[in-house]
């Protein structure tokens, strides 16, 4: 087949992405006083059950009867929402590992326990046309950057039939809102989450064929134009726009953002909180950077906090992240690869352009020559953060260090974040789960890979090999594999954040077996 042919489909489909059905409403919208009173009175203990939770009957003749049943001096909340609400996906597998099963046997097995097939919309789940695999715990979603380190696993497993399915979930997603939210839930379609889009459509191409990148390339400028909306009007006077930045020296950058500033209806009491904690903050600024925050996939770090401590002095919309920028960098590299693909040269030279210019200013705003290593920039400040943390593995992820940069990163990492049971997330303890003492399966392979991208295999090697430890290591006496480890005091478990710790779990089985599955003979 010939990639020529594939012009003219590319525009259409263009086209036909931009036209978007009407936005859901979430649980907030939905319910009203109910929802707030149920979740500020902390019906449950965990401010998602509430949200996940599917409406018994007419959710009208509901709201109905609470308001005449709310005044009674005998009314109990908890009671009124168990006999009006059910929940939905609850698991009825019963499903208990098998204490014979090697750690790999165990995660294949799990990729059908973890399945989940939505094919109408449910309360606040919004349907999807392919199975698909939800991280485990509470989470009961297809999440978006969780699934790329699934399909890790997915991709050894050779359960294409799943990994493609996502990504067709995905692509579903973008033509029907416009862009890849968090997950498929009414409460998560004002946010999206760190874009591993293409390295998805990337991992596929790999087992397929080029045609894929041709075929996902409408998608992939979807994507595009969602993080970049507004920066053609910027200017000095109004430098930022939702996620992207206009700097002095114009360079463009992107932060994470929101398209709403109220509390997140999943975690409603705790950003309620939150903002009483600053009085002298408006509680809509709050909000909004908490919920950049949840975007970023990093909810809660250190990285966010103007004190480096405190989740109140969150100010998420004024940094623009390492990760952030390097993943949008290899999403206008993808572009233009595939663009040249397919002798569109003109189209391939302009993302060509746009990735050379985000390269150059994350070396100039995000690079710091002193310290010998990458920082999140506080554009409102205009200087760096301090926090030295993981996500400055990133650059090298996707190729755009330098030699030196990439040498001088690696001894910060093998200094300061490197840990007994592998690498840490920032330096600081916090109580947030995204800061030390907590590892986490993605930013270990993207150490790994990064390390290994300018020949640094003894210490990716190291990290791998006491991340693998650290897995085992429990699996072997709980027979369960986690969202998160202790990587400094590995005899105790992970902590912090506003959960409690979950199993399962989708992409620290897929990580796994990856990394796994590189120590195993060849058959050949």
């Amino acid at each position: 087949m010939k990639l020529f042919n594939y012009k003219r489909k590319i525009k259409s489909q263009a086209v036909q992405i931009s036209g978007f059905l009407p936005a859901k409403q979430s649980p907030d919208e939905l319910l009203g006083e109910l929802f707030q009173d149920v979740q500020l009175r902390r019906v449950y203990p965990d401010g998602m059950t509430f949200v996940d939770l599917v409406p018994a009957g007419k959710l009208q003749t509901i709201l109905n009867v609470y308001e005449k049943q709310r005044q009674r001096p005998d009314f109990d909340l908890h009671a009124f929402v168990q006999k009006h609400f059910k929940d939905y996906l609850a698991n009825p597998t019963g499903y208990k590992t098998n204490p014979n099963h090697t750690i790999e046997e165990h995660i294949n097995e799990l990729w059908d326990i973890l399945i989940h097939e939505q094919y109408r919309d449910k309360g606040s789940l919004i349907a999807l046309p392919h199975p698909y695999i939800v991280p485990g715990g509470r989470f009961g979603a297809q999440w978006y950057w969780d699934s790329y380190f699934v399909m890790l696993g997915l991709a050894e497993s050779n359960r294409y039939d799943l990994l493609e399915g996502i990504i067709k979930n995905f692509a579903f997603l973008i033509r029907k809102v416009g862009y890849i939210p968090s997950g498929n839930r009414t409460y998560y379609l004002s946010r999206s989450q760190p874009p591993f889009f293409a390295h998805m459509v990337h991992l596929l191409a790999d087992k397929k064929g080029k045609l894929v990148l041709v075929r996902y390339l409408p998608y992939l400028l979807a994507e595009y134009r969602f993080w970049m909306k507004g920066a053609r009007n910027l200017n000095a006077e109004d430098s930022a726009y939702r996620r992207v930045v206009l700097l002095p020296d114009g360079s463009l950058l992107n932060r994470y953002y929101d398209n709403k500033q109220t509390p997140r209806p999943e975690m409603y009491k705790e950003d309620v909180d939150t903002a009483s904690l600053a009085p002298e903050r408006l509680a809509s600024k709050m909000y909004l950077d908490i919920r950049a925050a949840a975007e970023s996939g990093w909810d809660f770090s250190s990285r966010w906090f103007k004190d480096g401590v405190n989740l109140q002095t969150i100010h998420t919309t004024d940094i623009l992240p390492i990760d952030l920028n390097c993943l949008l960098f290899y999403l206008e590299k993808s572009i233009a690869d595939i663009y040249r693909m397919t002798k569109q040269t003109w189209m391939a030279d302009k993302y060509e352009k746009r990735s050379i210019d985000r390269r150059a200013a994350i070396d100039s705003y995000l690079w710091n020559q002193e310290r010998g290593f990458y920082f999140d920039y506080d554009f409102v400040a205009r200087q760096q953060t301090s926090s030295v943390s993981a996500a400055a593995l990133f650059p090298l992820y996707v190729k755009i260090a330098t030699q030196t940069q990439a040498d001088l990163v690696a001894l910060m990492v093998e200094r300061v974040l490197l840990k007994e049971g592998g690498l840490d997330t920032t330096t600081v303890s916090t109580g947030q789960q995204w800061d030390s003492p907590n590892g986490w399966a993605p930013l270990q392979w993207v150490a790994i890979v990064g390390l290994r991208n300018y020949g640094h295999n003894k210490l990716a090697e190291e990290i791998k090999r006491r991340w693998i430890n650290t897995n085992t290591k429990m699996y072997k006496h709980q027979g369960k594999l986690v969202e998160k480890y202790n990587v400094v005091d590995v005899k105790t478990h992970a902590s912090g954040g506003e959960y409690e710790l979950q199993d399962g779990f989708g992409w620290t089985n897929g990580v796994l077996l990856k990394l796994l599955a590189e120590d195993r003979p060849s058959d050949g």
